[in-house]
């Protein structure tokens, strides 16, 4: 299990790079000093926690995640069709991390994650081929 920030202070802003398209996160605000996220990730739908504080590391890379929807119509649409770039995550390395997720049928070697609960997503991504890397795209979130 991950081990939870000292004392959880706000590091310093991360490098800087192009904000998304949607509204602009401050990541800094939710990152501590180790790199991790300094409070709980929720389901923006139903509110559902989905990691805790110190769960997971921030993380910069560029992935396409589908447009919003319930997790059959998600999976049904593979991944194709109409997304966002996402560039901010949450990168989880354990699957037991999470609080609550769920996952989608293999969209070829990906498999997209969603909340447990209401099945909104997907909120993030898993490659198949790594087993060990989780993003949660933090714009698909909120924190408490």
């Amino acid at each position: 299990m991950a081990a939870p920030c000292a004392e959880m202070e706000p590091a310093a802003a991360p490098p800087p790079s192009p904000p998304p398209a949607a509204a602009a996160l401050d990541a800094a605000a939710l990152v501590c000093a180790q790199g991790r996220n300094l409070k709980a990730v929720l389901c923006q739908r139903c509110g559902s926690r989905v990691l805790l504080p110190g769960a997971a590391t921030f993380a910069r890379r560029e992935l396409l995640l589908p447009a919003m929807r319930k997790k059959a119509a998600a999976a049904a649409a593979g991944g194709g069709g109409d997304g966002d770039v996402v560039r901010e995550h949450w990168l989880v390395r354990d699957m037991f991390s999470f609080e609550n997720v769920g996952f989608t049928r293999d969209v070829g070697n990906v498999k997209f994650l969603v909340c447990a609960d209401c099945e909104a997503g997907p909120i993030g991504w898993h490659c198949l081929d790594d087993k060990d890397s989780f993003y949660v795209a933090l714009e698909r979130v909120t924190h408490e």
